[in-house]
């Protein structure tokens, strides 16, 4: 090979690198034993708290469910793990038929006719709505809610950048001590391609959205509703009820754990007559010769199976394994299961709503009603106020600091149905002792 390529030797292929630098001298450590490995690691591992030692009140896109002790033993078995991707489908039928069941599950819980196999997550599945928006409308402006989750505002625009398309997000201010929240269906014109609202709000309100849907189909846009607390569809509206065109979950509270923030999987779903522009690929059942029921893909609208310029996303594989999560989990849990742990998450929400108005210095900000997240306006900083609850094994909710500056002393709370009654008294009693600046 080398002399097929004109060079004398292997330090040949690297003369372009300069000599001071090809081999440098790395202070490393004697290498170790297995065993010393192990211990090594452990008293590392040691130094870190984990969300189950900790009271956890965060939320914000990331939620501390009850993941059943099924779920992770079926995800784990080799014929699942193992698997990429179902090129051939007849020795991918296992694969196929429970990504199938995902799609189904994803159309009953977002209340729409057809869904894909998943997208990367609820951000990215959001932006690839506003895309496709722009596919089928021809237009290229989007509005965006301001109570939209940031991060997924953040998506939005890397995924629009080159494309050309003006990105236009309500305003969110502060006004008679709540929090004031432009509709953002005041934007909407003749150039709109679509309006993107999230249900419960990135602040927790549950939103009455016939208003949004009405202003944007009556002006030919599309309504997209993000929903990054898929658990709360166990007790509100879905999206195709309130007349949502597309729609997108963020499936990691269905039997997803935290995982430092990911991988997770995103739901998405649509109106039939937007089949054919839904990003990503869909499975379909069928029969074969002998008439016996099988599962394919059905589209394949990725740049990877057709000509590029045809495509509709460049996304190059699905979340399966995750999706397979989600699946087991809805399969188990079943409507009852997923009301209860939706019923359980509310009604704790609004036990630490009570204990919070009973204290000074403090004032819930989030207008109700709400689903299981919260604002709290503190009487300091509220990356100050977290760092002293951590102190005392509570993981005090997000910073809205990290987002704007008008909300610096405020947290976003979220409550489950794995917090505790107990935890809620924790918390209450920790912030009524932190009380104002010092």
């Amino acid at each position: 090979m080398l002399g097929r390529i004109g060079v004398d030797s292997i330090e040949d292929l690297f003369q372009d690198v300069p000599a001071e630098v090809r081999f440098p001298s790395l202070d490393l450590p004697q290498p170790l034993s297995e065993l010393e490995a192990f211990d090594r690691m452990r008293g590392l591992a040691a130094k870190d708290r984990h969300v189950g030692e900790l009271s956890c009140f965060v939320g914000a896109g990331c939620y501390n469910h009850y993941v059943p002790a099924a779920v992770g033993a079926v995800m784990s078995r080799g014929e699942f793990l193992t698997s990429y991707t179902p090129y051939q489908p007849e020795m991918s039928q296992g694969t196929l038929q429970y990504l199938f069941e995902f799609q189904s599950l994803t159309c009953d819980l977002l209340g729409l006719d057809v869904a894909n196999a998943s997208v990367y997550d609820g951000a990215s599945g959001t932006a690839e709505a506003v895309l496709m928006a722009q596919r089928l409308t021809r237009r290229d402006r989007g509005v965006l809610a301001g109570d939209l989750h940031p991060e997924y505002r953040d998506t939005i625009a890397t995924y629009v950048s080159g494309r050309g398309v003006e990105i236009v997000t309500a305003s969110v201010g502060r006004r008679d001590g709540q929090l004031a929240v432009q509709p953002a269906e005041e934007l909407l014109d003749e150039r709109t391609a679509c309006l993107v609202v999230q249900q419960p709000t990135f602040f927790g309100r549950v939103e009455d959205l016939s208003r949004a849907a009405e202003r944007a189909h009556a002006i030919g846009a599309l309504l997209i509703v993000a929903v990054p607390e898929a658990c709360s569809l166990g007790l509100l509206k879905s999206p195709g009820a309130w007349g949502a065109d597309i729609a997108v979950a963020e499936g990691q509270s269905l039997g997803i754990p935290m995982q430092f923030g990911g991988p997770w999987v995103g739901m998405m779903a649509t109106r039939h007559d937007y089949v054919r522009q839904l990003p990503g690929r869909i499975v379909g059942a069928t029969v074969d010769q002998d008439g016996r029921r099988g599962f394919v893909l059905t589209l394949q609208a990725r740049e990877q199976h057709i000509r590029r310029e045809k495509a509709t996303s460049n996304i190059c594989t699905s979340q399966a394994l995750l999706a397979l999560g989600v699946t087991v989990y809805l399969s188990l849990v079943g409507p009852t299961g997923l009301r209860a742990a939706a019923g359980l998450s509310h009604r704790r929400t609004r036990e630490l709503a009570q204990r919070l108005d009973e204290l000074e210095d403090y004032r819930i900000l989030t207008p109700r009603p709400f689903f299981n997240e919260l604002v709290l306006e503190c009487p300091r900083p509220a990356d100050q106020v977290r760092e002293l609850l951590l102190e005392r094994g509570i993981l005090g909710g997000a910073d809205l600091g990290r987002y704007s500056a008008d909300l610096a002393n405020c947290l976003l709370l979220c409550c489950t149905e794995l917090t505790t009654p107990e935890q809620i008294e924790q918390l209450a009693t920790a912030l009524a002792d932190l009380g104002g600046p010092r």
